[in-house]
């Protein structure tokens, strides 16, 4: 064999140069982990060099900065303090150019583009092929979702029976379907697998059942179910009167119950109002006996006053004024009113008229009648009823 062209020696140390050029690689650019359980980030490099790399792992989220969160430095494995330091890792030994990651128990926020570099010494570098990307996504399986019934289940109406679940990642869809023993599936438009509702119209007896709702996403899935019980409108009507009767019996009881408690408080204020009439129409105490027995020549003086008194101020023939007056006049001792005296004969032919009160020259003065001997005597008013007050 002759010896080889310039050319070709030239092209062979232009390969050999290309072939130790530092590169990184990745078994896949996205790596999907589901809420809880572990990730592995496939990544490897080669080298030419035999001495010790350098490589690092940094973390970039949405609308952050990236941070260093591992790194081998001659021969020493260093865990950044961030929350990923009890959980992250080297899963292989750096030495056998094995650098993949591992994650345990994902967490959501653990998402982002985790980036790794690697630089060897005595190694060509290429700012390109020493670096790679691998993006994380952590799911979030569905929470066990809420279902829910709008409308009034009667014969004949419309309800939209709506399943939510509060948390997944990526946003659950949702499945409605009826079970056992009448199976039932959906389809759209009655069915919104987004929304989570499925619309029942013109309800019937027979769509009574049990109805369930799955939501559902690449992470897993979580079930919910409602009991749909249609009711006639004759149910319904005998319901709204049960409720109405019920009103009207507690109204009408809290009524009489009012008006019996308001009698007795009535009657009960009227018997402390008797009660104190009686009190004030109680009989006056009697005169004592001293004024009552006086010596027989008081009496006497007592009843000539009387008598001229009367005489002077009654004309002949009258009455005298009350039953009051003639006590007074007998000093004690009581009379009946006088008869009606007879009237004498006509005189000449003539009517007799009686003759007319001729008005006495003058009152007796207090100090004549108690030098004549007249004794004041109270008289107890009397009431209409004839009581003494």
């Amino acid at each position: 064999m002759g010896a080889l062209p310039p050319g070709a020696l030239l092209l062979g140390a232009l390969l050999g140069v290309c072939s130790a050029v530092l590169e990184v690689h990745v078994g896949t650019g996205s790596v999907y982990s589901v809420e809880g359980e572990g990730a592995v980030l496939p990544a490897w490099y080669t080298s030419s060099s035999q001495k010790r790399p350098y490589i690092s792992w940094m973390l970039k989220k949405a609308a952050a900065k990236q941070f260093q969160i591992l790194t081998y430095l001659d021969g020493e494995v260093k865990v950044e303090e961030t929350e990923l330091k009890p959980r992250v890792g080297f899963l292989h030994p750096v030495l056998t150019h094995n650098i993949s990651l591992f994650i345990n128990a994902t967490r959501e926020h653990d998402s982002g583009q985790y980036i790794c570099s690697v630089n060897v010494v005595d190694d060509i570098i290429s700012p390109i092929r020493s670096i790679a990307i691998i993006n994380l996504t952590v799911l979030v399986p569905p929470a066990p979702p809420a279902c829910r019934l709008k409308g009034s289940p009667t014969v004949g109406a419309n309800v939209t029976l709506s399943c939510a679940s509060q948390k997944g990642k990526p946003s659950p869809l949702y499945k409605w379907q009826r079970q056992e023993p009448t199976k039932q599936v959906f389809f759209p438009p009655a069915q919104d697998r987004a929304r989570g509702t499925l619309k029942l119209t013109n309800l019937s007896l027979d769509m009574s059942g049990l109805y369930e709702c799955e939501a559902e996403n690449r992470a897993g899935s979580a079930k919910c179910s409602i009991i749909l019980e249609v009711h006639s409108t004759s149910e319904g009507a005998i319901i709204a009167g049960a409720v109405l009767g019920s009103v009207g019996a507690l109204a009408t009881v809290a009524f009489f119950t009012q008006r019996v408690l308001g009698y007795r408080r009535k009657k009960r204020d009227g018997q402390e109002e008797a009660a104190n009439e009686i009190k004030e129409d109680a009989v006056a105490p009697r005169t004592p006996t001293w004024t009552r027995s006086r010596p027989a020549d008081t009496i006497s003086k007592t009843s000539t006053l009387s008598s001229i008194v009367g005489a002077r101020d009654r004309p002949y023939g009258a009455s005298p004024p009350s039953d009051t007056a003639s006590v007074l006049t007998a000093a004690g001792s009581y009379r009946g009113p006088p008869r009606a005296r007879a009237h004498p004969p006509a005189t000449n032919g003539a009517p007799w008229r009686p003759p007319q009160p001729v008005a006495p020259p003058g009152g007796l003065p207090p100090s004549s009648l108690a030098r004549a001997g007249a004794v004041p005597v109270m008289v107890p008013a009397q009431s209409r009823a004839g009581s003494l007050v």
